[in-house]
């Protein structure tokens, strides 16, 4: 089976995105974090690897400035929600969208565990 690493969807008038059928797998039981990039951009994980390869990164040592600022990054507007398994589909919150300046179309990269969702 091909490794998908990157596709193109339109957002629908709730602002879910679907995920495309040959990935959902991926995703386990649908929990899915949402989080601002490192610019503008999104960030979704699944809630397993936010919680074993992210959570403990942002846990670094408390005076460390770096350390602190990924937190303000990762945490400001952060969202958890759940795919709907019967279509796919995720929904993202508008300030998220606001901020990586998604109206409707969208690309989506895989970066390793996480996908990179910008405006197309």
């Amino acid at each position: 089976m091909t490794q998908v690493d990157y596709f193109e969807r339109k957002l629908d008038d709730k602002r879910r995105l679907t995920i495309p059928a040959e990935l959902r797998h991926e995703f386990g039981n649908g929990e899915v974090v949402v989080t601002r990039g490192f610019k503008n951009y999104l960030h979704i994980y699944t809630k397993k690897v936010w919680n074993e390869l992210v959570e403990p990164k942002l846990k670094g040592d408390i005076l460390d400035e770096k350390t602190a600022d990924l937190n303000v990054q990762f945490r400001m507007g952060k969202s958890e929600t759940t795919m709907d398994q019967k279509q796919g589909r995720i929904s993202l919150e508008k300030h998220l969208l606001d901020y990586a300046m998604i109206d409707r179309a969208v690309v989506a990269v895989r970066v390793g565990d996480y996908w990179r969702v910008m405006p197309k």
